[in-house]
């Protein structure tokens, strides 16, 4: 028991920059950078599905843990929350659907994972070499954690969200296709029979009296039945642009090529657009994972998304092969030695792999 007047002492709490507001500050971004809005619009699952079309086809060999399924759920995971987690079992490897981790040195050391089951989830606490931890745009405050491309796009994505979210309201609630039709002065009865009259029309002659009234032979009226639209003019809010535009940032975002949502892409442009996905978007990501993968499953593991996804010219390489040998049976006829042989293809940046 302590008696009221008794001295305390002092509490001592972090500083602002200290412990505790580096690891808000890194939760807030955790979390904000998991699930957002524009996440759910038709472009983000489009470029995430080309994500996980070409990540399933890679070539993996030196393990038989990274199976097509394995690695669609690791690209989907990548394209939503920047980075992946997976449990190395005995035989596969177990997604986690959330984490913490504990670190050293800005290096993860242990990891408190939740696996789902269909009857619910456990956790359970693994170490750091029991965990294949794949992550993407990692900010330097905070190493350990992905960002999602949409996260690094935020702006763009709720602007595309807003648009689609109004476009919906307006097609909902908006009075697309009513016309209000003017009509003399009369009864109620006789405004609610003409509009029944006008009503499943088609094809019909509708007979009615003119708005304008004429006496002791006036002039014949210039206007009569003048319907006036209520449907907004949505051309003028430029909703188009601004929708076209958010959605060709979202695919920049994720290295898709705009010009492959065009409708007016041709197959030249479609080739290019997925040389440019492969090879400077996902073969780099491919090569991230091929590191943490060798690093935890132990061997040589290597991963290849450029040729499965046939992400080069044929016909360039076509040329150069017959080239190629062209120059290697004048190199013969020229009576040239291998070293010199090996020489020239040095002088052209070709590395032993190429030759």
């Amino acid at each position: 028991m302590r008696w009221p007047w008794t001295k305390q002492k002092l509490e001592q709490r972090a500083s602002a920059s200290g412990f505790t507001a580096e690891i808000m500050a890194a939760r807030e971004a955790y979390i904000s950078g998991r699930r957002g809005i524009g996440e759910l619009t038709a472009t983000a699952q489009s470029c995430l599905t080309l994500w996980e079309g070409a990540f399933s086809l890679a070539d993996v060999s030196g393990t038989l843990y990274l199976t097509p399924r394995t690695m669609a759920l690791l690209a989907r995971s990548l394209g939503l929350r920047g980075e992946a987690v997976f449990l190395i079992a005995s035989d596969r490897l177990l997604p986690a659907s959330d984490w913490d981790l504990k670190t050293q040195d800005g290096i993860p050391t242990a990891y408190r994972l939740s696996i789902s089951e269909a009857g619910g989830g456990r956790t359970f606490t693994a170490l750091a070499a029991e965990v294949l931890h794949v992550r993407i745009g990692a900010d330097v405050a905070a190493p350990y954690y992905g960002q999602a491309p949409l996260r690094r796009a935020s702006i763009t994505a709720g602007l595309l969200h807003a648009i689609e979210s109004a476009l919906q309201e307006t097609f909902e609630n908006a009075p697309l296709g009513s016309q209000i039709v003017p009509f003399p002065e009369a009864a109620g009865t006789d405004t609610e029979r003409l509009s029944r009259g006008f009503r499943g029309r088609r094809g019909s002659v509708l007979l009615r009296e003119s708005v304008n009234v004429t006496a002791a032979g006036g002039p014949t009226p210039q206007t009569d039945w003048k319907p006036d639209d209520l449907s907004p003019d949505l051309s003028r809010s430029m909703t188009a642009e601004t929708l076209s535009a958010a959605r060709e940032a979202i695919c920049a975002a994720y290295g898709i090529l705009p010009a492959l949502m065009s409708a007016a892409t041709t197959g030249p442009l479609v080739r290019e657009a997925q040389r440019h996905l492969a090879a400077w978007v996902l073969q780099p990501i491919a090569e991230i994972l091929a590191e943490e993968a060798s690093e935890k499953l132990g061997g040589d593991i290597e991963i290849d998304v450029l040729r499965p996804l046939q992400a080069f010219d044929a016909g360039g390489r076509a040329r150069a092969f017959a080239g190629m040998i062209e120059g290697f049976a004048a190199a013969k006829a020229a009576g040239l030695t291998p070293d010199q042989v090996k020489s020239a293809l040095e002088f052209l940046d070709a590395t032993p792999a190429d030759y």
